[in-house]
């Protein structure tokens, strides 16, 4: 009975990982982790040391110290573990973004308990760790900030506490899926609002002072003073987190929206110069959008990667076949298979070139060199076949790496299948095209390009699906209208 215990377990744990692939996350240098490291031993003795100052101090008291010192350490520890979690590729600028905002709501603990409010303390960090790197990093960042005090004999009441919870629970849950600035600034009027209401429900009326006291905006247990004081330091928030976006590569659904705007220089540039690659664009942004919405994934993301993958193609627009008008290839007046590879290769280099110039963050970089991975351009390397040059097919690939997201791998996907779709019959049917899908997918997944990529099996079947619904809705067909002498027909 063990044995077959065993062997079901065994299967099951196979079926997970060939569902699941393991992703791997980025790596970070010693000297980071070092640094990380000293950071979250200095808020461990921030958040503990005035366990030291009892006198006389006796072993229980070095004893409690030392266990509240370990406590905080290893509540860091499991902080950066959360975020490593919900994100895989999360920098060291970010885990020390997070860590920094730990550290500097522990002084205040000390400095500031007797004037600000603990809402104006952790509510503001808890919103840029939403925004940046999402709701599940910034409740356990939450967590953590409220429950451990450094000095205890200022710890806010039962009261206050639990609305502290609630409204930086909110803010977590909600942060992390605000889209634009607008919302972002209901939520700093909201909130303030909500916490006074709380507050005057819960602690009482007598709590309310307005501006009875001359210092009534730094007037720690005055409700109104608190929740203005909030509200102020939740706008200044958000004036402050695109810079945080740009110190610490935070990537938040705002500032995905607003480069998504066709009219930002790039894009613009991208239509006007290169109008079949910009159309190509917009077609696949239809496919991947549609199949990450299938499985869940960053939408938004998505969409503006999708925008910015081929935008290296401007340097040299009339190479790619979208964006001749069938009087000459240059590739044909080249007549070098070799070359011609070469200047497959340099839009991808070349786009990562715009990516830095444009300042575009990297997790839309990403999408530039990985949508083409390093699949074999086969087209050239048969020309090179033809005319008996001798080559390693290394040459004909590109650099890559292989789609290292979901999101990444769907745009490849979409990259392979769109001109494929586009190309088909009218009356093709439903079946033909599936299968022309099926046939593209498991080329690049036989070729490697998925093995990073951390997309199940049932996720590739959705993906299937998907794109056969963008198909049938774009290969619609349209009435031929009769002509007449003076073209007037509705």
């Amino acid at each position: 009975m063990q044995n077959i215990t065993t062997t079901i377990k065994k299967f099951f744990y196979l079926w997970s990982r060939s569902q699941v692939p393991v992703k791997k996350p980025i790596k970070i240098s010693r000297i980071d982790n070092l640094i990380i490291f000293l950071v979250c031993v200095l808020i461990s003795i921030i958040s503990s040391y005035k366990l030291l100052l009892i006198s006389p101090l006796n072993i229980q008291d070095i004893f409690s110290w030392l266990l509240t010192f370990t406590e905080i350490l290893i509540s860091s520890g499991v902080l950066i573990l959360v975020s490593k979690k919900e994100n895989p590729t999360i920098s060291s600028r970010q885990i020390f973004l997070i860590i920094t905002l730990l550290l500097a709501v522990q002084v205040a603990k000390l400095t500031l308990a007797s004037t600000i409010s603990p809402l104006s303390m952790i509510i503001p960090p808890a919103l840029i760790i939403s925004q940046g790197m999402g709701s599940i990093t910034a409740l356990a960042w939450v967590s953590i900030a409220s429950f451990s005090w450094p000095d205890p004999a200022v710890a806010a009441n039962n009261n206050l506490f639990f609305i502290l919870l609630v409204c930086s629970s909110v803010v977590s849950l909600i942060g992390g899926r605000i889209r634009n600035r607008a919302q972002l600034l209901q939520l700093s009027i909201f909130l303030p609002i909500g916490s006074f209401l709380s507050q005057w429900i819960l602690m009482g009326k007598d709590k309310i002072f307005f501006i009875n006291n001359q210092d009534f905006v730094l007037t720690n247990g005055d409700i109104f003073s608190d929740s203005l004081l909030l509200a102020i330091i939740m706008l200044f928030t958000i004036l402050f987190i695109p810079i945080f976006e740009s110190i610490f590569g935070l990537l938040t659904k705002a500032r995905l929206l607003e480069l998504a705007d066709k009219e930002k220089p790039l894009i613009r540039r991208l239509s006007l110069e290169a109008p079949g690659t910009f159309e190509h664009t917009l077609l696949i942004c239809g496919l991947a959008e549609e199949a990450t919405r299938m499985i869940g994934g960053d939408i938004d993301l998505i969409k503006t990667g999708a925008l910015y993958h081929d935008v290296g193609k401007l340097h040299a627009p009339n190479w790619f076949i979208e964006n001749q008008d069938g009087s000459k290839n240059p590739h044909d007046e080249l007549d070098d298979p070799i070359k011609s590879a070469e200047v497959l290769q340099a839009h991808v280099d070349e786009g990562l070139k715009f990516a830095r110039k444009n300042r575009l963050p990297k997790q839309i970089a990403n999408f530039i060199p990985e949508h083409q991975g390093t699949l074999k351009m086969g087209y050239f390397f048969q020309k090179a076949k033809e005319k008996n040059i001798d080559i390693n097919e290394y040459y004909f690939r590109y650099k890559g790496p292989i789609p290292q997201s979901k999101e990444t791998a769907i745009l490849m996907l979409a990259d392979g299948c769109e001109a494929a779709l586009r190309a088909m019959d009218i009356n093709a049917s439903d079946k033909e095209a599936l299968e022309t899908i099926s046939n593209i997918i498991y080329s690049r997944k036989k070729d490697g390009q998925l093995d990073d990529s951390n997309l199940s099996k049932g996720e590739i079947f959705l993906i299937k699906r998907s794109f056969l619904n963008v198909w049938k809705r774009i290969r619609h067909r349209r009435i031929q209208y009769p002509t007449s002498k003076n073209n007037t027909f509705s």
